[in-house]
Protein backbone atom coordinates (compact mmCIF):
# COMPACT_ATOMS: atom_id res chain seq x y z
CA UNK A 1 0.00 0.00 0.00
CA UNK A 2 1.27 3.49 -0.85
CA UNK A 3 2.06 5.87 1.99
CA UNK A 4 -0.88 7.95 3.17
CA UNK A 5 -1.32 11.11 1.04
CA UNK A 6 1.66 10.27 -1.20
CA UNK A 7 1.16 11.06 -4.91
CA UNK A 8 0.39 7.38 -5.57
CA UNK A 9 -2.11 7.25 -2.70
CA UNK A 10 -3.80 10.45 -3.87
CA UNK A 11 -4.12 9.03 -7.39
CA UNK A 12 -5.82 5.95 -5.93
CA UNK A 13 -8.08 8.20 -3.85
CA UNK A 14 -9.04 10.12 -6.99
CA UNK A 15 -10.06 6.89 -8.73
CA UNK A 16 -11.97 5.62 -5.68
CA UNK A 17 -13.71 9.03 -5.34
CA UNK A 18 -14.95 8.89 -8.93
CA UNK A 19 -16.13 5.28 -8.54
CA UNK A 20 -18.40 6.21 -5.59
CA UNK A 21 -21.64 7.71 -6.93
CA UNK A 22 -22.79 8.79 -3.46
CA UNK A 23 -19.78 11.07 -3.45
CA UNK A 24 -18.99 12.18 -7.00
CA UNK A 25 -22.55 12.23 -8.38
CA UNK A 26 -23.93 13.90 -5.26
CA UNK A 27 -21.34 16.66 -5.53
CA UNK A 28 -21.82 16.97 -9.30
CA UNK A 29 -25.51 17.65 -8.64
CA UNK A 30 -24.56 20.82 -6.72
CA UNK A 31 -21.72 21.85 -9.06
CA UNK A 32 -19.06 21.31 -6.39
CA UNK A 33 -15.58 22.51 -7.36
CA UNK A 34 -12.73 22.47 -4.87
CA UNK A 35 -9.05 22.01 -4.26
CA UNK A 36 -8.76 19.90 -1.09
CA UNK A 37 -5.54 19.45 0.86
CA UNK A 38 -4.98 16.55 3.25
CA UNK A 39 -2.21 16.25 5.76
CA UNK A 40 -0.88 16.41 9.27
CA UNK A 41 -1.10 19.27 11.80
CA UNK A 42 2.65 19.48 12.42
CA UNK A 43 3.43 20.13 8.73
CA UNK A 44 3.43 23.60 7.23
CA UNK A 45 1.68 22.40 4.07
CA UNK A 46 -0.68 19.53 3.29
CA UNK A 47 0.89 16.36 1.93
CA UNK A 48 -1.66 15.56 -0.77
CA UNK A 49 -4.15 17.47 -2.86
CA UNK A 50 -7.32 16.39 -4.63
CA UNK A 51 -8.78 18.64 -7.34
CA UNK A 52 -12.54 18.26 -7.76
CA UNK A 53 -14.39 19.73 -10.74
CA UNK A 54 -18.16 19.44 -10.89
CA UNK A 55 -18.05 16.65 -8.31
CA UNK A 56 -15.46 14.53 -10.13
CA UNK A 57 -11.87 14.25 -8.94
CA UNK A 58 -9.75 15.37 -11.89
CA UNK A 59 -6.34 15.02 -10.27
CA UNK A 60 -4.74 13.73 -7.11
CA UNK A 61 -1.14 14.23 -6.15
CA UNK A 62 1.40 16.06 -4.03
CA UNK A 63 0.79 19.57 -2.76
CA UNK A 64 2.60 21.98 -5.07
CA UNK A 65 1.55 25.41 -3.85
CA UNK A 66 -2.03 25.22 -5.13
CA UNK A 67 -4.55 27.61 -3.61
CA UNK A 68 -6.76 25.48 -1.38
CA UNK A 69 -10.48 25.68 -0.68
CA UNK A 70 -10.13 23.10 2.09
CA UNK A 71 -7.10 21.95 4.09
CA UNK A 72 -7.95 19.08 6.43
CA UNK A 73 -5.44 17.95 9.03
CA UNK A 74 -5.26 15.16 11.58
CA UNK A 75 -2.46 13.18 13.18
CA UNK A 76 -1.32 10.14 11.23
CA UNK A 77 -2.68 7.77 13.91
CA UNK A 78 -6.11 9.43 13.61
CA UNK A 79 -6.15 9.13 9.81
CA UNK A 80 -5.15 5.46 10.14
CA UNK A 81 -7.95 4.87 12.66
CA UNK A 82 -10.44 6.38 10.19
CA UNK A 83 -9.07 4.16 7.41
CA UNK A 84 -9.87 1.08 9.50
CA UNK A 85 -13.26 2.35 10.70
CA UNK A 86 -14.61 5.34 8.77
CA UNK A 87 -16.36 7.85 11.05
CA UNK A 88 -19.96 8.95 10.86
CA UNK A 89 -21.35 12.42 11.49
CA UNK A 90 -21.06 12.14 15.29
CA UNK A 91 -17.48 10.86 15.09
CA UNK A 92 -16.40 13.67 12.79
CA UNK A 93 -18.15 16.25 14.93
CA UNK A 94 -16.38 14.93 18.01
CA UNK A 95 -13.03 14.88 16.19
CA UNK A 96 -13.52 18.51 15.17
CA UNK A 97 -14.65 19.76 18.59
CA UNK A 98 -11.81 17.94 20.39
CA UNK A 99 -9.20 19.18 17.90
CA UNK A 100 -8.39 15.74 16.46
CA UNK A 101 -9.39 17.11 13.04
CA UNK A 102 -8.49 20.65 12.06
CA UNK A 103 -9.40 22.76 9.06
CA UNK A 104 -6.53 25.12 8.22
CA UNK A 105 -8.66 26.33 5.29
CA UNK A 106 -12.43 25.90 4.91
CA UNK A 107 -15.46 26.33 7.13
CA UNK A 108 -16.40 23.02 8.75
CA UNK A 109 -19.53 24.49 10.38
CA UNK A 110 -21.05 25.85 7.18
CA UNK A 111 -20.30 22.60 5.35
CA UNK A 112 -22.06 20.52 7.99
CA UNK A 113 -25.12 22.76 7.86
CA UNK A 114 -25.55 21.91 4.17
CA UNK A 115 -26.68 18.27 3.89
CA UNK A 116 -25.76 18.29 0.19
CA UNK A 117 -22.13 18.66 1.31
CA UNK A 118 -22.16 16.95 4.72
CA UNK A 119 -23.23 13.54 3.38
CA UNK A 120 -20.53 13.40 0.69
CA UNK A 121 -17.90 14.66 3.18
CA UNK A 122 -18.70 11.76 5.50
CA UNK A 123 -18.72 9.36 2.52
CA UNK A 124 -15.23 10.55 1.54
CA UNK A 125 -13.82 8.85 4.65
CA UNK A 126 -15.20 5.44 3.67
CA UNK A 127 -13.77 6.00 0.18
CA UNK A 128 -10.35 6.74 1.72
CA UNK A 129 -10.54 3.41 3.49
CA UNK A 130 -10.68 1.66 0.07
CA UNK A 131 -7.41 3.11 -1.18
Amino acid sequence: MAELFSPEWMEGFKDAWNAESELSDALAAIGFNSVIGYGFPEDENPSGVLVVENGKATSGGAYDGQELNWDIRAKKAQWEKWMKKPPGMAGLGMAFTTGKMKFKVGDYGSMLKDPRMAGPFIKSFSVMARV
